[in-house]
């Protein structure tokens, strides 16, 4: 798209958003997903906005596989078909959210190289919608060792901290605090970029501020029980929040009780909306659940700023997050099938 400057192109794209998210999939056909089989599941995705790539790679896929590349394909066609009609103006905001994909797919290559699955089946799940696209993706399928991997990445961004943290990640067996501080780095980066002075920083800033809080909560209750110190809860923790620092943060993690650690956090907030998720948080729930909390409670914030802020980089985001969880629901709901798993535990799971 032409960038002829001034309203026009953010009218022009946050209408294209507003027609694609009428398109995503509603709650109710979720719900009636569960009570379809694997095959029947397939046949009502390819006949949704995933058609064409259902279509594309039914002569080579089957069952979960096809389900699961054609989403991939489909998630990040749409990311790229996004850009190309993003205004310039906010461009480096959407790259720069884009990059948490680089992260994923480099960690999800790394983990399937340890353990030993086939490029094939990891290509699978990889989302080329970063810095890395498909040709960057697969030579780092065709490479032999976690080593090789990270050198062909070591001129990206995330290079010096994959070089950095490798060594410990595989005499450990575990790449979560490599992980951790990967997105930590990101978090910085973006905070960074959005406060460097160039218009629309500030809506992007209340972008990430809200997924730093979420996030950040997310990780509180996971550490819950865990009995980790106060030095490795902070370790883990995102700084740039804006509902809550990491030091406050860090205090409430020391509260057993888990009314009194709710009231703490709801004096914290002058946000109802996340009030009332802390008020949901009073029951003891699995770590998923809180996630699937707080993430709908997220999206419901992003839409609620994009449409405070029509003329800015936040319609296009909470459109690519919402794309984002459809994927992540369909993924769900065609796992769990394979799986067995009950519709009442796989629903758990689900972001309506």
């Amino acid at each position: 798209m032409v960038d002829v400057g001034g309203p026009a192109p953010y009218i022009y794209v946050s209408t294209r958003m507003r027609v694609r998210k009428a398109k995503l999939i509603p709650r109710e056909e979720y719900l009636r997903m569960l009570n379809m089989s694997l095959p029947e599941i397939t046949r009502f995705i390819g006949e949704t906005e995933y058609k064409r790539e259902i279509d594309e790679l039914a002569s080579s896929f089957s069952g979960i596989n096809l389900i699961e590349v054609g989403l991939s394909w489909n998630l990040a066609k749409e990311y790229q078909d996004v850009l190309k009609i993003t205004p310039s103006g906010v461009m480096r905001f959407v790259q720069s959210y884009l990059r948490h994909w680089d992260i994923q797919n480099v960690l999800t290559i790394l983990r399937g190289k340890m353990q030993g699955v086939k490029p094939g089946k990891i290509k699978e799940v990889l989302v080329p919608a970063g810095e890395l696209d498909k040709n960057a993706l697969d030579r780092l399928l065709a490479e032999d060792s976690p080593d090789r991997i990270v050198e062909a990445v070591k001129g990206r961004r995330l290079g010096p901290l994959l070089s950095a943290g490798l060594h410990e990640a595989l005499e450990t067996g575990s790449f979560a605090t490599l992980e951790n501080e990967l997105y930590k780095n990101l978090y910085m980066q973006m905070v960074s970029d959005a406060k460097g002075g160039v218009a629309g920083g500030y809506e992007f800033l209340g972008y990430i501020q809200t997924e730093i809080d979420t996030r950040n909560i997310m990780n509180l209750f996971r550490f819950r029980g865990q009995h980790a110190s106060g030095e490795e809860i902070k370790a883990l923790l995102i700084p740039g929040g804006k509902a809550f620092t990491v030091d406050e943060l860090v205090r409430m993690s020391t509260i057993e009780n888990l009314d009194e650690l709710i009231e703490a956090a709801k004096k914290k907030t002058r946000d109802p909306e996340l009030a009332a998720v802390f008020d949901e948080l009073r029951q003891q729930r699995p770590v998923h659940e809180v996630e699937v909390l707080l993430t709908t409670y997220r999206l419901k914030q992003m839409e609620r700023l994009s449409k405070r802020y029509p003329f800015s980089v936040l319609p296009i985001l909470a459109y690519l997050e919402m794309k984002r969880y459809e994927v992540a629901n369909l993924r769900a709901i065609a796992r769990g099938k394979e799986y067995g798993l009950a519709n009442e535990r796989i629903e758990g799971y689900l972001v309506m």
